[in-house]
This record gives structure tokens, C-alpha cells and sequence, in this order.
């Protein structure tokens, strides 16, 4: 590293310290007398590089954004810099422009059943929030008015707007901002690790719908309004749903006048192997919220897919939508998403995370050799390894947690050359979610860097207990 690079790095990170906060972050962690912050400046495929020029596998795909890697960015910017030479912006509100239509466009014609309707936002908790509301809408115009409740899981993450926050199933982050804006029942998730019948897959199914429509009977089925849900839900570690539980779900939701929500932020496009997650497991649902793959990560973009049915009330004589979002559907975005499903399709990207997929788990499994690793999930290219204590799956306490999840694992991972994700829901879990254009190669790199920083992590618990 030249001097010119360490002084730009050192600028940097005193600069960061000084004036950014950072996102779900202890703040406090980092700075001159603590942790140095990764500060990554470029990237060129699956990999990125910080200001010391350090490479890094991008494992999480940038928090599971970055589905095409990093290498599509002069595609990327003649997309915009067309967009911005002809139109820079102009909203959604009573007028509309091209990028924004046929955008809406594209998405209705690849998704699932009737599901033809589009409202733009500019992330994922935005098109939670915006779901809920087109939904509120949806039973006043039938003369519902009392649906007002919802049905979310256990651990689960929706954002962390108010509303969405209401669905969030993750207590510590909903407890600092007093009772939930949205009643929400929560139910169990789709966990099988531990449960008591997780190995008999039918009739593990048949308890959690069980579970969903006693918390509707419970809630009273005239004042629920949506039940949302992750196809694969991530917080937890990537909880793959048993074989029928989405249709499950669908004819629960039929049964009781409830509309389903399919929350594909994160695994939607592509990140399963599919455009659209829902299309994985055989279920049409009423709306489907997305953002972060829906642009590859080139610019900030979300979206709610409706179906038809939904959203005929809001072609009513005099019937407002009354929710807008200034910058939903930018122009510029708009354009960048559609260049996004140019190269999806130009090069083959659903088709080889489904080429891939196999040969990913197949390898991943291979971590269950480690004393540490209790369980491995997922599904196309997201996944989770559980970590335990012994070989009883004992849980680590939270005392060990912290140690092994806030301490250890994020800076072994780093010196790995790895970014992954090292989360603590109560259960211990690292998370891989690598950008789509992996190859066998890259794949190979990923499972070696995760067995070898969790072998090290084997033996510091050991050391620690």
C-alpha cells in the first residue's frame, strides 16, 4: 500500500468516525481508538477491495443485493446516463414516464398468475409499508372495515418502518418503540432444526398451518386483514418452508377472507433460482413486496406486485390511492432494473444459480464434518450454517453468543478475505448469500473460506468454555 493509499484510508476512516452512522451497528466499535471500519471502494466480479486494496468473496452479495456482482457497471451507466440525458426524475403522482411503464410491464408479465399491478418504492420496508395500506384499502372497499390485524412469523424480519416493524417478529428491535402501529399474531416459523416433528415434513407442515389458521380463529377471522411471510424466510438462517406449506397458506387465506403477502426482498430475483421466490413453491399470492435484487444493487429501487383482484378497487369511480412515495419509480432506477433483467436473461443468471444450486449444497454439507456446525439450510444461492455447542446442538448462551458472533467471527472473517454474516436471533447462524454469477470455482473458494474460519471458531469456543 503506497502512502498516498494509507493517508486516503486513514482520511477515511477518521472522516467515517466523525460524521456517518452507520446501520444497525454498534457505532461505538469502530474509530481510531477501536475496531477499523471495512470501508470497500471497488469490485470486479463476486469480489470487492477496501481502501488498503485488501480483496474480499462477497458471500452476502452486499446484504443480498448485489445479484449480478460488480462487474456490470458501464452497462449499468449507460442505462442511467440515456435516462438522465433525456429525463433525470419526474414521480409517479398522476403522471407517469417510460422507464416507470414499462418496468411495470416486465414485472407483470413474469409474475406469477394475476399479479399485473406495480407500485414503486424505494426499498424493502417501503413496499412492506405500501402493501399494507394498498391491503387496507382493498377490505374498505369491500366493506371490511374491521380487518385491521395481521399474521406475521415468529423471528421474522419485514423493515423497520413503523409498520413493518409490526410484522417484524424480532422483540429487541420493536421494544424501544412502544406498541406495534399494526395488531400482528405471531406464529411459528418454518424452522425444522430442533422441532419435535421437524424430521416427519408432513407432519411438521400440517402443525404450522395449523398454527396459522388457529391464530386467525384466535384473532377473530373478520378483523385480519394479510398474512406475510418469506418464502424462505431469512432471519433464523434461511428457514425453508415444508413441502405444501405455501399452498397451505394460500387456501387458509381463501378460507377466511385474508389476503397473502409473499415478502420477497430477499429472495426474490433470483436469489432461489426463480424471478419471483413464490414461483418455487407453487402458490400465487395477492401481493409480492421486492427491492433490493430488483435493480442488482446499481441503484435503490423496491416494488409491490398486485394482483388484479387487489387492486381493482382502486380503479373505482373517485377511489384515491392514498399512499405515494416522491422518488418511487425513479427514472433513472426504472431504467437501471430494466437493464438488470436485459443481462438476467441475456446471461443466463436463473439458470445458473438452478445449474449451481446443487453443487453448492452438496458442498456446504460438507461443513456438518465440523464439531461446530449443527445444521445447514437454504435453497439456490442462500444459505446458513447453525452453529452449536456440542453434539448434542446445545444452544450457545448469550454471553457466548456475543463472544462468538459479535467478536470472533466477524474479524477471522475478514482475515479469511470472506464478507458473510454472522447473526444472532437466539440461534447462532453464519449466512452465505453469494451473487449470482458464482461459478464452481467461486463456490469452491466460498466453502473452503467458511470451513476454514469456522474450524478456527470450533476451537476458540472450545478454549472459551
Amino acid at each position: 500500500m503506497n502512502t498516498k493509499t494509507a493517508t486516503d484510508h486513514d482520511i477515511l476512516q477518521r472522516a467515517a468516525h466523525d460524521h456517518l452512522l452507520l446501520h444497525f451497528t454498534r457505532n461505538g466499535n469502530f474509530g481510531p481508538d477501536a475496531n477499523e471500519l471495512l470501508v470497500l471502494e471497488r469490485g470486479v466480479g463476486p469480489y470487492v477491495f477496501d481502501t488498503k486494496g485488501r480483496r474480499y468473496l462477497d458471500g452476502l452479495s452486499s446484504l443480498f443485493c448485489a445479484q449480478l456482482g460488480y462487474s456490470y457497471g458501464e452497462e449499468m451507466a449507460a442505462a442511467a446516463a440515456e435516462q438522465l440525458t433525456t429525463l433525470a426524475f419526474n414521480t409517479n403522482w398522476a403522471t407517469a414516464h417510460p422507464a416507470a411503464i414499462k418496468l411495470a410491464q416486465a414485472l407483470a408479465e413474469r409474475a406469477p398468475g394475476d399479479l399485473n399491478k406495480v407500485f414503486f418504492t424505494n426499498g424493502g420496508s417501503e413496499s412492506v409499508e405500501a402493501a399494507w395500506k394498498i391491503t387496507r384499502q382493498f377490505h374498505l372497499a369491500n366493506g371490511e372495515p374491521g380487518r385491521t390485524k395481521a399474521i406475521s412469523r415468529d423471528i421474522a424480519y419485514h423493515g423497520v418502518t413503523l409498520g413493518a416493524l409490526s410484522f417484524t417478529g424480532v422483540v429487541n428491535m420493536k421494544a424501544p418503540f412502544g406498541p406495534p402501529a399494526i395488531e400482528t399474531h405471531h406464529v411459528s416459523n418454518t424452522n425444522s432444526f430442533r422441532a419435535p416433528d421437524g424430521d416427519d415434513e408432513a407432519r411438521f407442515c400440517a402443525r404450522l398451518l395449523s398454527e396459522v389458521e388457529q391464530a386467525i380463529v384466535d384473532a377473530d377471522p373478520e378483523t385480519v386483514a394479510l398474512i406475510i411471510a418469506e418464502p424462505v424466510q431469512n432471519a433464523g438462517g434461511c428457514l425453508v418452508p415444508p413441502a405444501g406449506y405455501w399452498p397451505g397458506l394460500r387456501e387458509i387465506a381463501d378460507r377466511y377472507g385474508v389476503l397473502l403477502c409473499a415478502d420477497e426482498v430477499i429472495a426474490g430475483f433470483g436469489r432461489l433460482g426463480e424471478l419471483f421466490a413464490s414461483t418455487r413453491f407453487d402458490v400465487v399470492p395477492d401481493l409480492i413486496t421486492s427491492a433490493k435484487g430488483i435493480t442488482s444493487a446499481y441503484a435503490p429501487m423496491g416494488a409491490v406486485v398486485v394482483s388484479d383482484r387487489v387492486a381493482e378497487p382502486l380503479y373505482a369511480d373517485k377511489q384515491t390511492l392514498l399512499h405515494g412515495i416522491t422518488f418511487g419509480g425513479h427514472p433513472v432506477s426504472a431504467a437501471i432494473a430494466l437493464q438488470s433483467l436485459e443481462i438476467f436473461e441475456r446471461d443466463g443468471v436463473l439458470e445458473n444459480v438452478r445449474e449451481m444450486e446443487p453443487y453448492l449444497a452438496q458442498r456446504l454439507q460438507s461443513l456438518r464434518d465440523l464439531p461446530i456446525v449443527g445444521d445447514i439450510r437454504g435453497a439456490g444461492f442462500f444459505w446458513a450454517a447453525e452453529l452449536v455447542a456440542d453434539e448434542q446442538n446445545t444452544r450457545f448462551d448469550a454471553d457466548q453468543r456475543e463472544r462468538l458472533l459479535r467478536g470472533f467471527l466477524p474479524r477471522r472473517l475478514l482475515e479469511a478475505g470472506l464478507i458473510a454474516r454472522a447473526d444472532d436471533r437466539g440461534d447462532s447462524v453464519l449466512q452465505v448469500a453469494p451473487p449470482l454469477i458464482c461459478d464452481e470455482s467461486m463456490l469452491d473458494e466460498l466453502v473452503e473460506k467458511m470451513a476454514e474460519v469456522l474450524a478456527d471458531a470450533g476451537t476458540f469456543m472450545a478454549l472459551d468454555a
